[in-house]
C-alpha cells in the first residue's frame, strides 16, 4: 500500500486501492512511469494526467499538487519512480552522437512510454526477484533507461539535469539551495549571484520551469515543511518558526490559502 521502497537505488513502487483528494508532494529530479490506474499533477495551473503506459519526467527540485484519479482495490494505481543520476545520466548522453537540444519549458514532462522503455523498466523492476543480481544488473539497466529517454520527445529534461551550463542547470542550482535552505531568509540577489544570473534572467527563467516566482517557491516548501512537522506533533507556533516565519499570524494566513483551512483545523481533519 502506497509507497514501497526497494533495495535497488533510487527506486520506489506506488500502489494505490482508492481515489486521493489533492495533496502536496515534492517531485526530485526522476521518472515515474504508470502501469495501471491513474493519477494528476499540477504545477502552477498546468495539469499533467499519468495513466497506464505514460510517464512523467521531473527535472528539478518541484512542489506539486498531486491526485490519484483512478484506482480502486481490484484495479489499483500502480506505479514506478527512478530518482535520476545525473552523473550517470552525463555517462550516457557523452557516448551518444551529438544531438540538436530545443529550450526546456517547465520542469515536469509527460509522455507516452515506448516498449523498449517499459521493457527496460519491468526487467529492472524484475531484478527483485533476484537481489543477488542487483549489484551488477541494476547499473547497467538504468543506463539503458537513460538511453530510451533519450529517444523520446522529452529528451530534453533529460539534457537540462545532465548541462552544466545552461540557463536550466544554473536555475536548478538555485532550486536546489531553495531546497535546502528553505528556513532562510531569502535575499534574490545574493541566489541570483549563486546562478550566475541577472535577477530578472534569474525570475525569467525560475518562473519558466517552476511556474512560481523564487517567493512562491521558497513559501510552498516551507508550508509543506511545517505541515509534516506538526504532523509529527509540533505546535502551529513551533512549526512556523522551525521552517523560518517570523510572524504565526502570516503563516496561519498563507498555510490556509494554500491548504484551505488554518492549521490547527487541518491536523484535525487528517487525525480525522
Amino acid at each position: 500500500m502506497g509507497e514501497n521502497i526497494t533495495p535497488i537505488t533510487g527506486l520506489s513502487l506506488y500502489r494505490r486501492i482508492a481515489q486521493t483528494p489533492c495533496y502536496r508532494a515534492i517531485y526530485d529530479p526522476s521518472l515515474t512511469l504508470f502501469a495501471q490506474g491513474a493519477k494528476a499533477v499540477n504545477v502552477g495551473g498546468v495539469d499533467y494526467q499519468g495513466m497506464a503506459g505514460r510517464f512523467l519526467i521531473s527535472s528539478v527540485d518541484l512542489p506539486v499538487q498531486s491526485q490519484v484519479i483512478e484506482a480502486s482495490a481490484e484495479k489499483p494505481l500502480l506505479s514506478m519512480l527512478l530518482s535520476i543520476d545525473s552523473s550517470m545520466l552525463r555517462e550516457v548522453i557523452a557516448q551518444r552522437e551529438p544531438q540538436p537540444v530545443r529550450p526546456v519549458q517547465g520542469a515536469l514532462a509527460l509522455g507516452q512510454a515506448p516498449l523498449s522503455l517499459i521493457d527496460a523498466c519491468a526487467r529492472l523492476v524484475g531484478l527483485l526477484d533476484c537481489p543477488q543480481d542487483i549489484g551488477f544488473m541494476a547499473p547497467l539497466i538504468q543506463r539503458e533507461i537513460y538511453y530510451r529517454l533519450l529517444q523520446t520527445p522529452q529528451a530534453a529534461r533529460l539534457h537540462a539535469i545532465a548541462s552544466a551550463s545552461d540557463h536550466s542547470h544554473r536555475t536548478a542550482r538555485a532550486i536546489g539551495w531553495l531546497r535546502r535552505n528553505y528556513d532562510q531568509p531569502l535575499r534574490i540577489e545574493a541566489l541570483a549571484d549563486l546562478a550566475s544570473m541577472g535577477v530578472s534572467t534569474l525570475h525569467h527563467h525560475f518562473r519558466a520551469m517552476t511556474a512560481m516566482s523564487p517567493l512562491q517557491y521558497q513559501k510552498q516548501l516551507r508550508l509543506q515543511a511545517a505541515r509534516e512537522k506538526m504532523i509529527g506533533g509540533l505546535d502551529a507556533t513551533g512549526a512556523a518558526y522551525a521552517v523560518g516565519y517570523e510572524s504565526v499570524s502570516q503563516f496561519n494566513r498563507e498555510y490556509a490559502r494554500l491548504f484551505g483551512q488554518p492549521p490547527l483545523r487541518d491536523m484535525r481533519a487528517l487525525k480525522a
